[in-house]
This record gives structure tokens, C-alpha cells and sequence, in this order.
């Protein structure tokens, strides 16, 4: 998140952000890879949005999947999410940010309590008997991950959630 944070206070989105283009130096720092698609977070007109439909489908936002102009930070935290879930999880919250797939209509429909009912099925209970996802972890991805992006957490509420 610091790295992306530090893109985003430069004016770059990187707009394809996955787990393939967040890799590890060889002392375990993360790096962001791959800015064939970044862009001026503003714009190249300054407007503040962006345009062009490109990334991977697995982790656009969903105002690119529907061709709808979209802020390029908002895009890049929403992938964010689908990277820190898979991490946590070790598989992907949902195929695609579209109403057809059934584990994203769930959060656009305001039902996070199913996604995480569901997603928690198979996991175990921590050692300590805590749940498998805690209450802070789903209320960042849940807030990261929302159908409008202007009820999304900005980079510095991202930075000072208490699961970070």
C-alpha cells in the first residue's frame, strides 16, 4: 500500500495491478511491477477521470467492466483488495466485478454478511479459536471493494484502518 500510495501522490495509476505485478526483491521488499498501462491519475486532460477499458478482468474495478468513466486511485485500491484478499484467502474473492458473478452481486447488493458466510465455510478458526477472517480484515475489503466507488476508502483511510 505504500508503494501504491507513493505512485498515486506522483499522479500515476497503474491500472493493472494482480499478484503477477507485485513481486519481492531479495530481501523481501515488495515492488510494483509492470506500468505498461499507468496512466496520469488525473487524466491526461486533468479531468480526474479515466477512460480507456484495459487491465486484467479478474481485478478491474467495476466502472471499467462497464465502460464507465472511473478514477484511476479508486481502480487501483479496488484491485488492491482483490490482491490483499488472495493473499489472506489464497483464492480470489470473485471471477469478475459484473451483477453475473454471483460472489460480486452479493457485495453490490449491500450483502457482505453472505459473501463472508460463504467465503468462511471452509476455513478453519485461527489456533486461538478467532474467526478465520477478522471483523477489521472484512471491513477493509468489504469498504475497498464497494460497487460505488465514491463509497470506497480513500489511500489514507486505507493506511489508517486498524487491520493495516
Amino acid at each position: 500500500m505504500t508503494g501504491l500510495d507513493y505512485c498515486h501522490m506522483k499522479n500515476v495509476a497503474h491500472r493493472d495491478l494482480k499478484p503477477e505485478n507485485v513481486l519481492l526483491d531479495s530481501e523481501y521488499t515488495l515492488k510494483i511491477a509492470d506500468f505498461g498501462f499507468a496512466a496520469p491519475a488525473m487524466g491526461r486532460d486533468m479531468s480526474g477521470v479515466l477512460h480507456t477499458k484495459l487491465g486484467t478482468l479478474n481485478y478491474m474495478a467495476p466502472e471499467i467492466c462497464l465502460k464507465q468513466p472511473y478514477q484511476g486511485k479508486s481502480v487501483d485500491l479496488f484491485a488492491s483488495a482483490i490482491i490483499l484478499f488472495i493473499m489472506v484467502a489464497q483464492h480470489p474473492p470473485f471471477n469478475t466485478a459484473e451483477a453475473k458473478d454471483p460472489f460480486y452481486k452479493v457485495l453490490a447488493a449491500n450483502r457482505a454478511d453472505i459473501f463472508w458466510k460463504t467465503h468462511s465455510q471452509n476455513k478453519p478458526n485461527l489456533e486461538n479459536g478467532d474467526p478465520f477472517f477478522s471483523n477489521d480484515f472484512k471491513d477493509l475489503v468489504t469498504g475497498m471493494l464497494q460497487l460505488d466507488a465514491s463509497h470506497r476508502p480513500s489511500m489514507s483511510e486505507v493506511m489508517n484502518h486498524p487491520w493495516m
